[in-house]
């Protein structure tokens, strides 16, 4: 099994943003058009994207819903999507829309059996976000942090079908610290569960070690700001990605 490269589009008032450590006054502009930015992944090769509407994480519900569509219409492959998406009638409609996995976060942590409903309705297509600063979980854009640890929450979805975690180090992310490849690395192996690495992607290095690690649980590895910076080639990531 190959590791998954997920090139990250981040929406922020319909443009392509990446921030630094979650803080939406920190973001960098990168487009103005976040489909022409899909198809220019997908010509690189990528079957996967995963798409974030931040100011939906905050707000609670969909902010940049026409330019989500716009990707999910154009871009050949599968559609990850995360941020403020916290009801029933919100992951049903996404799914109608054509997304192919739905991410929930800040509603694990508040109501964990609203994530086993939907795992339950649409198998295979609910994604946990464990958002860590410092070991424990970051809630609501990353905006809170809990007293409840990472491996903790991710335990409690370990029977609900959930189709991976998606694990963040808030405090590198949008950073190129680096990836936190041994925490990552830890949870997955910790839990039944894939998990999907992200935050603080510096280039492919980081690529290949998390490759190694896909028979321990590492499913795949989200990366933004080292793409559209240059610090790392996407077709080189995906190539390294598979060969692993």
């Amino acid at each position: 099994m190959s590791l998954i490269v997920f090139p990250a589009i981040d929406l922020k008032a319909g443009q392509v943003v990446r921030l630094a450590e979650g803080d939406m006054d920190r973001a960098t502009i990168y487009g103005d058009d976040p489909a022409a930015q899909a198809m220019l992944f997908a010509d690189a090769g990528a079957g996967h994207l995963h798409v974030v509407d931040l100011d939906g994480a905050f707000a609670g519900e969909s902010r940049n819903g026409e330019a989500v569509r716009a990707i999910v219409d154009r871009f050949p492959g599968h559609v990850q999507l995360g941020g403020g998406i916290r009801t029933p009638q919100s992951v049903e409609a996404w799914f109608d829309a054509g997304v192919a996995r739905v991410v929930i976060g800040t509603a694990a942590l508040e109501n964990p059996q609203f994530v086993r409903e939907m795992a339950a309705a649409f198998p295979g297509g609910i994604v946990v976000a464990v958002d860590a600063r410092d070991g424990m979980i970051a809630t609501k854009g990353w905006a809170d942090v809990s007293t409840t640890p990472v491996v903790d929450l991710a335990r409690r979805f370990e029977d609900a079908g959930v189709a991976a975690l998606l694990f963040t180090d808030v405090g590198r992310d949008g950073l190129l610290k680096g990836c936190n490849v041994e925490a990552t690395v830890d949870l997955a192996r910790a839990v039944a569960i894939p998990v999907i690495a992200s935050g603080g992607v510096k280039g492919i290095d980081e690529i290949h070690v998390l490759a190694l690690h896909a028979r321990d649980g590492v499913e795949g590895v989200i990366t933004g700001r080292a793409l559209y910076d240059g610090r790392l080639d996407l077709a080189a990531a995906l190539s390294v990605a598979a060969a692993a």
